[in-house]
């Protein structure tokens, strides 16, 4: 589709803000509404339920309904199966559209929006769905008089709040396997991006999903998210967002009913490059456009990379001729590679970062300025910082930005050491072309993940999550079956 095909299907796009309640679309009970905004030119797009705790009521107790009369959860595993594939199928039918919202939502490229968060989000959908006649439970070794058999069951009604980087993603990651599961949902979605997630809810019910097993409510943290913190009739919650939330969730959940809390939070990813690294170009490659895709909003951006000394001033070189491949464009432009920010709030954070960088004695390579400030959105080029040290707040706290800082090394057990003196633990690589170097290092790196000569490989295969203050538990892969059902030892005496 072209720029002018896709700008003119926006300007024709009908955007609904209404809550998914029961099946149903619904204003929130106080009929008090926000202005959706689009980040790439401040357009309005349209008004949103400003769902809270009346609403929250609403949707748990339809959710719980649904889910004492098993009217989901009582279904076959092939039956479940068979409807979680057809919805993967349906987000893929309704590709463009979803694409075009999470653009206009969030304000990154409408060529990742396509290729990536549309294909990733309904291959998670399909595979948790093919998962589910594929899970065997356990029978436990026991005398010849007893069988005692271990059972996965459904947790019951999940809680799901999702951060605004990757909507329609984090969604995926939390409702698939969920509903896989048996179990019955409640989705919040960041008021800075409800669209793609009230839209899947419409597909879900299209892709025979019952009435009131999916219900997403737009609505702000404090007031939405925390009723859904709080409430007592929700078993599980999984929140992805900052680590500052997180904490406040798992204080909700003991404060209430000591549901299950699940958290992928924050990062500050360690990218380290010895100066035996089998390929630079790809390591520059790699550490250039992972920092900037998705305009630096990934809680895994290798946002903090070191460099052995012996190769900095190459590989800098390197990477300064990459810059101009990310400056910002038009995000309805399939050329665009990088995109807007999601808001002028988090615009003035990123500029307040770099301000920080310039006066904590960082040295300016690169970047550094808003762009396309006659658009009316919100645009920051991408940025370098040289001569980092681990001490400055651009090294320590998460940007969630186009702001890449590096710092020097010259024994890599240093650099381990450095990039481990972070309350976060996320992700992390090392490039080498020494194996036992490599393997010493991913070991002794403190990360959920850890690459090694790449950082982009990633499947639905393998579990997502980090270490200490970035989160606990884990998304995709198998793995997360485990935050959403619950263990049933059954003793059986048969003699």
């Amino acid at each position: 589709m072209t720029t002018t095909s896709w700008h003119e299907r926006a300007n024709s796009l009908q955007i609904d803000g209404r809550a998914f309640i029961g099946g149903e679309r619904v204003w929130a009970k106080s009929e008090q509404q926000f202005e959706n905004l689009s980040p790439i030119d401040g357009r309005k797009l349209g008004m949103v339920a400003r769902c809270d705790g009346a609403d929250v009521d609403l949707a748990v107790a339809a959710a719980r309904a649904a889910f004492e009369d098993r009217r989901w959860a009582g279904k076959s595993p092939a039956q479940r199966k068979r409807t979680l594939i057809k919805f993967a199928d349906l987000v893929q039918k309704y590709g463009p559209e979803l694409a075009l919202l999470e653009t206009l939502d969030m304000g990154k490229p409408i060529k990742y929006s396509q290729s990536v968060d549309v294909g990733a989000t309904a291959n998670c959908l399909r595979w948790y769905g093919e998962a589910i006649d594929k899970i065997y439970d356990e029978i436990a070794p026991t005398a010849a008089n007893s069988l005692a058999l271990i059972t996965r069951e459904p947790v019951g009604v999940v809680a799901a709040i999702v951060p605004w980087n990757y909507p329609m993603i984090m969604a995926a990651w939390k409702i698939a396997p969920a509903l896989a599961a048996g179990n019955s949902v409640v989705l919040k979605p960041s008021e800075k991006s409800p669209l793609t997630a009230l839209r899947l809810a419409e597909i879900a019910l299209e892709a025979g999903i019952p009435p009131g097993v999916f219900n997403v409510l737009p609505g702000y943290g404090h007031e939405a998210g925390a009723a859904l913190g709080l409430h007592m009739d929700v078993d599980c919650i999984g929140f992805t967002g900052s680590t500052r939330v997180g904490k406040q969730i798992l204080q909700m959940a003991g404060q209430s009913n000591l549901k299950r809390a699940w958290t992928e939070l924050g990062g500050k990813s360690a990218n380290i490059v010895c100066a035996d690294c089998p390929d630079l170009d790809k390591a520059v490659q790699a550490a250039i456009g992972s920092i900037y895709f998705n305009q630096g909003e990934s809680c895994n951006a290798p946002s903090r990379l070191f460099v052995e000394a012996s190769i900095k001033e190459q590989f800098l070189e390197k990477a300064m001729a990459m810059m101009p491949d990310f400056q910002p464009g038009d995000p309805l432009d399939e050329n665009t590679v990088m995109g807007a920010i999601v808001d002028a709030t988090q615009l003035k954070t990123v500029m307040g970062y770099i301000e920080a960088g310039k006066s904590g004695g960082a040295k300016l390579l690169s970047g550094g300025r808003q762009a396309r400030t006659d658009t009316g959105g919100y645009y920051v080029e991408p940025t370098l910082f040289d001569q980092v040290d681990s001490g400055m707040t651009i090294a320590r706290e998460e940007i969630f930005g186009p702001v890449l800082s590096v710092l020097s090394f010259t024994d890599v057990k240093d650099a381990v050491k450095q990039a481990n003196a972070t309350p976060y633990g996320l992700q992390a690589a090392v490039w080498t072309a020494d194996i036992s170097k490599a393997i010493q290092t991913s070991r002794a790196l403190r990360a959920g993940t850890v690459h090694v000569n790449q950082y982009d490989g990633d499947d639905i295969t393998v579990p997502f999550g980090g270490y200490k203050q970035s989160g606990n538990g884990r998304d995709k892969s198998l793995h997360a079956f485990d935050k959403y059902t619950e263990l049933k030892t059954t003793w059986i005496q048969i003699g």
